[in-house]
């Protein structure tokens, strides 16, 4: 080699084995221009997979000794471990907006404003704003191949079924193939409704108010009290019956509306098989891989895994000590196994980063009888829907690159799903956006073990667009503390979540405001189990005042934007509705010889 190639390093990259790559990598993250100057070689492969509503006590690597998840631990071994890695909300759609944009929910729209904490239907008009850039998007631009499989529930459509506006190809992904919405009871022909039975009640109770409205009418009409014409009181109640009979029947049609698998743009399988389709998610991955192994890709694994209904298949029945969920939950291990082993067979294991985490707590009221069939939090209090609680916020979190990152580190600092983005971002040489509120902070140098510490020194926990708790990284004295200002009523009293009501609350009868707020430290009470007071803490009041002007400060950077979760956004809308096949009774499967293959 010359002096020349000494001053390009493109050519002497040529001559570098796969081994070598990762050491280079490490050099080059530390230098500010290697990316500028090496360009897309550089570039690892990045694959992210997240598990859906398990809990961080779940995962042996995490502390059970009850439950076998030996590829999820594998990759802790092989990795780094983050050990308070936190949600931006307790829910799904915001998390998983916080997730892919590197904000709040709050700043784009999509976190509860009107009681509605998710997205309800495929078939409503809220989902996530055009104008939000996603990390997909921008490592899109910067050369790599980037695919979605899975979850998205994130919104489909605006003002047509076709639009898309909201749709994963229209936020950077070039290929999807997935379930655009979410797992509801409704998608397993055997368990009892869910959507049906919240929604149903309500609707019933509308359905009874107008009735009654219009039988008052007809009755002051008879007596002679009321001078209105038959004719409006018979078409009052004709519409009462129109409204009756489209909620009542629509209510039947939940599974074949929101359990649908789509890939790109098109409805392939409605409604979805659930049985099979862990295993056509397991194939797409392997498939996406296989293509673009050249690479540089940025895949996004979703899983299904492990929400509710849970749908196992045969070879992991029964295996486990925790019932169905215990098996889902070692299934959906086997799942990220054959993940992790298609990447090592293709050679790509050293320059591939792989991230695991979960997009929420465990779903403590998921329960029939006295059968647990939601997670496990582990030491943590709260769960699944309490965005204050550890329990609700706390999750997983794992990555791996090996020659890159330590094997075997464990980083005990806070930092956040939303940090996500700008990691991704910079690892994939793009920029992250000047023109916004960016939450998250780039995790590199924490995780090479260049920072000490994590670049957050307050972090902000919502649950809706309350703000629920705060927390401060005192790094001078290393104190890690915890204020709430709204916790939860758990029902019944003394219980550890809200039993009988699906989800905690975040406002109105079903939380208490704290004046003063619950103060902890969490740095010798990660279970925030005792409250301090100024008695027993001498920095009670400092602490306090230290958090609300973080508070104000972080307030002062929220702007009005139009609520996607609201009623008018949240409602089914005909017009909206993906299909395939004839509108209402919108029918396909997928091929036989693929769903065999």
């Amino acid at each position: 080699l010359g002096p020349a190639s000494l001053q390009d390093p493109l050519p002497l990259f040529v001559f570098l084995s796969r081994e070598s790559l990762p050491g280079l990598l490490t050099v080059c993250l530390l230098l500010p221009t290697c990316a500028s100057k090496a360009g897309p070689a550089f570039k690892p492969n990045i694959l992210l997979i997240m598990a859906d509503d398990l809990g961080i006590g779940d995962l042996g690597c995490y502390g059970n000794d009850t439950l076998r998840t030996p590829n999820i631990d594998r990759l802790a071994e092989e990795g780094v471990r983050l050990t308070q890695h936190l949600a931006a909300a307790p829910v799904c759609t915001p998390s998983r907006a916080a997730f892919l944009t590197g904000r709040h929910a709050l700043r784009s729209g999509m976190d509860a404003t009107h009681g509605y904490r998710v997205l309800r239907w495929n078939g409503g008009s809220g989902g996530l704003p055009q104008n939000e850039t996603t990390f997909a998007r921008i490592l899109q631009r910067q050369g790599y191949a980037t695919g979605l499989i899975g979850k998205w529930h994130q919104g489909v459509n605006c003002e047509s079924r076709t639009d898309h506006c909201h749709h994963p190809l229209n936020h950077g992904f070039d290929y999807f193939y997935g379930m655009p919405f979410t797992l509801v009871s409704e998608c397993h022909p055997g368990w009892p409704p869910q959507v049906a039975v919240a929604l149903g009640g309500r609707l019933w109770l509308s359905t009874q108010m107008m009735a009654l409205g219009v039988l008052t009418v007809a009755a002051g009409k008879t007596l002679g009290l009321i001078s209105v014409p038959w004719k409006f009181v018979w078409g009052a109640a004709s519409l009462v019956l129109l409204f009756f009979g489209s909620w009542f029947a629509s209510l039947g049609f939940v599974r074949r509306w929101n359990c649908i698998l789509m890939r790109n743009h098109d409805v392939v399988e409605q409604p979805m098989a659930l049985e099979s389709t862990a295993r056509l998610l397991s194939g797409e991955a392997l498939s996406f891989i296989q293509r673009h192994k050249p690479g540089p890709f940025l895949l996004f694994v979703s899983l299904l895994h492990v929400h509710v209904p849970l749908m196992t298949t045969k070879e992991f029945q029964g295996k486990s000590q925790h019932g169905l969920y215990g098996d889902n939950v070692e299934e959906m291990d086997g799942l990220v196994g054959d993940i992790l082993n298609a990447i090592e067979e293709h050679g790509l294991k050293n320059t591939t980063l792989t991230y695991f985490t979960s997009d929420h707590g465990g779903h403590l009221e998921a329960i029939d009888g006295h059968v647990q069939l939601g997670g496990w939090n582990g030491i943590y209090r709260g769960g699944k829907g309490m965005g204050g609680w550890e329990g609700g916020i706390r999750v997983p979190g794992i990555f791996r690159w090996p020659g890159v990152l330590p094997a075997g580190r464990v980083i005990q600092e806070p930092t956040s799903l939303m940090d996500i983005f700008p990691t991704v971002v910079q690892l994939g040489g793009g920029q992250v956006p000047q023109d916004r509120v960016i939450d998250g902070r780039s995790l590199v140098p924490l995780l090479q073990g260049e920072a000490e510490h994590s670049a957050h020194e307050f972090l902000f926990h919502y649950c809706g667009e309350h703000l629920h708790a705060a927390r401060w990284h005192d790094k001078d004295s290393g104190r890690l503390w915890k204020v709430h200002y709204v916790t939860p009523r758990l029902h019944p009293e003394g219980a550890g979540a809200c039993y009988g009501h699906g989800l905690c609350p975040c406002s109105g009868p079903g939380v208490t405001h704290h004046d003063p707020p619950l103060l902890f430290d969490l740095s010798g009470d990660p279970s925030e189990a005792q409250p301090l007071a100024p008695g027993s803490e001498p920095l009670y009041g400092a602490v306090l005042a230290r958090v609300e002007q973080a508070v104000r400060e972080h307030r002062r950077t929220l702007s009005p934007v139009p609520p996607q979760l609201s009623p008018g956004r949240i409602a089914w809308k005909p017009w909206l509705q993906p299909c395939c096949g004839h509108f209402p009774f919108c029918s396909c499967s997928q091929d036989p010889a693929l769903r065999e293959a």
